[in-house]
């Protein structure tokens, strides 16, 4: 069990810091395309790189929940445009924190949906983790942002899709969880493409109805490439972790590509956090630690 936690831990810190990688391609990528052109090409690439590693290892197991399959794609493909679109619009730092609510959510999900004790000491942490978010969000007229709310709710959507690892690692090859992860985060832009001519969306989802716009240099197909085979990396060594046997543990540890994007957005030139965006980083992941070393 204990090098099975190690595996667990290990791949999360190599997720971690890939993921804010990821993050820092996305906001360069961000200057050229939309967020959800990002998401398509990404995706479309994720998933020759997912059908050639199951051809040259065919899974072994056989499945049986098709249903919570795809509900784990769709919950990723939500979770990830909200993500991407907000590294668009704020620092990526930021970003990167509000997703990381989905601790919390999960926390939540598994109280309502598997039936697990809230303890008190839990509930502290929820308490925590939600004033951290205040205060990067700033609300009651001090920069009250529509953009870190949807961080927030990217954050809830990467949960959900969490809680359905749990319930399919053991039916399904990684590589196939991943495989519905991409496919649907490939179907569901294509169809908002289609869509988007024919829509005058509300500005508040204007971003779901872009203009598909084929990139038109190498370096943008280069950047795109480098950032789908990192991603479906991510995304792997994500669902590795999270099908370890101590989930709370390893989910601590993804609060390590908070740092991480911090560094590389203050690179690409994103202001350095105040003060009380760096007390909401923390108490976010204060409170993190604390409902992680109550499950473990």
């Amino acid at each position: 069990m204990l090098r099975q936690l190690d595996n667990g831990i290990l791949y999360m810190l190599l997720s971690a810091l890939i993921s804010a990688l990821n993050g820092a391609l996305t906001k360069i990528l961000s200057d050229d395309m939309s967020a959800l052109e990002i998401v398509f090409f990404r995706n479309v690439i994720g998933i020759f790189l997912i059908l050639y590693a199951l051809r040259h290892t065919p899974p072994k197991l056989s499945g049986g929940s098709f249903h919570l399959l795809v509900t784990r794609g769709l919950f990723g493909f939500l979770a990830m445009i909200l993500f991407f679109y907000t590294i668009t619009t704020i620092p990526l730092g930021e970003a990167i924190t509000l997703n990381k609510t989905s601790p919390f959510f999960v926390t939540i999900l598994a109280f309502y949906l598997l039936g697990e004790k809230l303890s008190p000491t839990t509930l502290l942490a929820l308490l925590i983790g939600f004033l951290g978010v205040i205060l990067i969000v700033k609300p009651f007229g001090m920069s009250l942002s529509y953009e870190h709310i949807l961080g927030v709710l990217g954050g809830f959507f990467a949960a959900a899709a969490y809680t359905t690892i749990k319930k399919i690692k053991d039916v399904y090859d990684s590589r196939v969880i991943v495989l519905s992860f991409v496919g649907v985060g490939t179907i569901l832009p294509g169809l908002l493409f289609l869509a988007a001519p024919y829509l005058t969306a509300p500005e508040s989802i204007a971003f779901l109805f872009p203009e598909f716009i084929m990139p038109n240099s190498f370096k943008l197909w280069a950047l795109i490439a480098f950032m789908a085979l990192i991603s479906t990396l991510s995304q792997w060594l994500l669902t590795k972790a999270y099908s370890a046997k101590k989930l709370s543990v390893v989910g601590v540890i993804s609060y390590t590509n908070i740092p991480f994007a911090i560094g590389f957005g203050f690179l690409l030139g994103d202001a350095f956090p105040d003060n009380l965006t760096f007390l909401g980083i923390a108490l976010i992941i204060f409170g993190g630690v604390l409902v992680g070393r109550k499950k473990s």
